[in-house]
């Protein structure tokens, strides 16, 4: 999604907020962070190719928050309605923007019917 961006918007800063979901406990967990030094002043928009539960895009707008953010739009390729509506709950000054809304979130937090994990299917690790 970032050579999308990169495209529309030549002039982009690129950041990197690092988490994955706990498969236990499907929260995230934060391992990496690096983000221009003037992000305060600057209109961020978080990509994540899947919103799911809402939970990593929920802690990387709070990581970017915490660091001095203040225009965020996140902006995601698939999600399912229970992730857009956890966002909107803890972070309703957020605009989201989704390309395709499917149906619901399976027992394992999983879109359906959805494209599986989009880490696994990038990384090849299941």
């Amino acid at each position: 999604m970032v050579d999308g961006i990169v495209k529309l918007i030549p002039a982009a800063k690129i950041g990197h907020v690092g988490l994955y979901r706990d498969p236990e406990t499907l929260k995230p967990v934060e391992y990496y962070i690096k983000l221009p030094s003037d992000i305060e002043e600057r209109e961020l928009i978080v990509t994540d190719p899947m919103l799911a539960t809402g939970g990593s895009a929920i802690e990387a707008i709070n990581s970017i928050k915490k660091r001095g953010a203040k225009q965020i739009s996140l902006m995601c390729l698939i999600a399912a309605p229970e992730g857009v509506e956890a966002v909107k709950e803890a972070h309703p000054d957020i605009n989201i923007y989704v390309a395709g809304l499917d149906e619901k979130l399976n027992e394992k937090g999983y879109i359906i019917p959805g494209l599986g994990d989009a880490g696994d299917r990038l990384f090849g690790t299941k």
